[in-house]
């Protein structure tokens, strides 16, 4: 069982190594309490039973903490600030041309139509919707009756 428990402890470290994303690390640990036990002439009953144990408890153990590392962080950016202002065109933006471009608080920032088919007119006022990388996705503003 000594060898079994060993390829086992290789294999899930090799697995581990290669996804990089915590996912056989409590089943090698797992595999090494098996080993351990194998080496003290244990019965296999026990080496497996052991093998369990240590998984699962190491696997309750640490998730949280796991989790909350992995976890994807949001880092809001000052390019939030943009978003809900008004700006006006100053390139005619149309998302068929890629083109298009938004003055919104002194900043010029590259703009697409938050409606695919709408074209927007130089000088035209926008209120931007959402930020999509490096661009703005605005929407024109509807002008009020007089």
């Amino acid at each position: 069982m000594v060898y079994v428990w060993l390829a086992a402890l290789i294999a899930f470290a090799i697995l581990e190594a290669a996804t990089v994303q915590l996912v056989t690390i409590w089943f090698a640990g797992g595999a090494l309490a098996g080993l351990i036990a194998a080496l003290c002439k244990a019965p296999v009953w026990l080496q497996i039973a052991l093998f369990a144990v240590v998984s699962v408890l190491a696997l309750i153990l640490t998730r949280p903490l796991v989790k909350k590392i992995t976890a994807a962080k949001f880092s809001p950016t000052n390019a939030d600030r943009f978003i809900g202002q008004t700006g006006v065109v100053t390139k005619r933006i149309d998302n068929l041309q890629a083109s298009g471009e938004v003055r919104v608080k002194g900043a010029v920032w590259t703009a697409r139509s938050e409606d695919e088919a709408v074209t927007i007119e130089e000088n035209e006022t926008v209120t931007v919707k959402r930020i999509d990388g490096a661009k703005l996705i605005v929407a024109k503003q509807e002008q009020e009756a007089e």
